[in-house]
């Protein structure tokens, strides 16, 4: 059977052709962006297209082009004041940038435990982690999940912080009607290559409601630039756009409601093929596609790693996020006090296993991850 679906090979986890349908244009690209005149290579007119496009799709708010994901949210924290003395409550399970962004800037990043199912920070916890020091809480959309947003909206009204978005995993996400990216005074997204709207390199935006905000981040962004060249506002950090990248995702813009459908798709069925497996101990991501993002497939399992193994023997590339909650990670130590646990982010980082949901993936490659998962639940498993 695997020789019958693979033929031979293994079923990727990250597209390896992500960009083979592109490669030609990529090509031209390169060259039209290297020979038109006056040769600006960062933060042109490509740029500025590529900002006004992405508006249409988060409800006409600013959009601002960065060098990447983590650097939006330095930039955010970065323009909402956010330093020395301060805290940031993020949550404990997640990717560094969430700890990174606020340790860089000086401030102490709090950690708050997760839902032990959707993996996605909890409300509740956050709450019992603002104190009087709390100048901002930033929760983050997780694998296949978005935060629950109208309850960190809420919590922040309420304590009166500012609200960040981590939602770099979540571009094309919709939560009640409201898209990924704006429910927080600001958000962002990224265009990592493995990202739902992945480029060939780096890149990401910042999006906002708040034309201040989007002001400020724009002259930071361009190390404080704000009017004429080499003219300095402010200390700001070179984050800035590149004129080729921008190219290329105004080319593949017009495909990205496609492919994410087709993630969409693949993950509803995984959804629908595992829901019977949680009392054999693989838990899925709730079914629906309210507040649902496609960027990673995951599962919880309790035997993770003999999952792991029986699908890598049956050809299926699986991939552990995350090994370790950020408290528990030697670079976040100095910010977990003693005697403080995260319980269910600890057991995320014990059961988290993540299954092909590329687009590229045919339906044949579909069945057959769904088959093998399965047929591990049943016990079938390989030695």
């Amino acid at each position: 059977m695997t020789r019958a679906v693979t033929r031979g090979r293994t079923i990727p986890f990250f597209a390896p052709d992500l960009f083979e349908e592109d490669r030609e244009v990529l090509l031209d690209l390169v060259r039209r962006t290297g020979t038109v005149a006056g040769q600006r290579f960062i933060l042109g007119e490509r740029t500025a297209a590529l900002e006004e496009a992405l508006r249409a799709t988060v409800d006409g708010a600013e959009v601002v082009a960065c060098s990447s994901g983590t650097s939006g949210l330095t930039l955010i924290l970065t323009a909402m004041g956010v330093g020395p003395g301060d805290e940031v409550v993020v949550p404990a399970y997640g990717c560094a940038p969430l700890g990174n962004t606020v340790a860089n800037l000086g401030a102490t990043p709090v950690f708050a435990d997760i839902d032990p199912v959707t993996m996605v920070v909890d409300p509740a916890e956050v709450e019992r982690a603002i104190t009087p020091r709390t100048r901002a809480v930033m929760p983050a959309h997780m694998f296949s999940v978005m935060a629950d947003m109208p309850a960190m909206r809420e919590i922040a009204r309420r304590h009166g912080v500012r609200l960040v978005e981590d939602s770099a995993v979540a571009q094309g996400g919709v939560l009640h009607g409201r898209p990924a990216g704006t429910w927080g005074e600001a958000g962002v997204f990224s265009f990592v290559q493995v990202k739902t709207f992945g480029t060939a390199g780096e890149g990401g935006v910042v999006v906002t409601h708040d034309a201040e905000l989007a002001r400020v981040v724009r002259a930071l962004r361009n190390h404080g630039q704000e009017g004429p060249r080499f003219v300095h506002q402010r200390v700001g950090l070179n984050s800035r756009f590149d004129e080729l990248q921008a190219a290329f995702q105004l080319h593949r813009l017009p495909g990205l409601a496609a492919r994410l459908e087709r993630r969409a798709r693949i993950a509803a069925h995984y959804t629908e093929r595992f829901a019977p497996l949680a009392e054999r101990g693989i838990v899925p991501p709730p079914p629906g596609r309210d507040g649902r993002c496609y960027y990673v497939y995951s599962v919880l399992a309790e035997e993770r790693e003999a999952l792991e193994r029986h699908l890598a023997a049956h050809g299926v590339a699986s991939h552990v996020y995350y090994p370790l909650p950020l408290p528990h990670q030697p670079a976040f130590a100095r910010f977990a006090p003693p005697g403080r646990e995260w319980p269910h982010a600890w057991a995320a980082s014990r059961r988290q296993l993540a299954l092909p949901v590329n687009p590229h993936l045919t339906d044949a490659e579909v069945e057959y991850v769904a088959d093998t998962v399965c047929a591990f639940a049943a016990g079938g498993r390989a030695a």
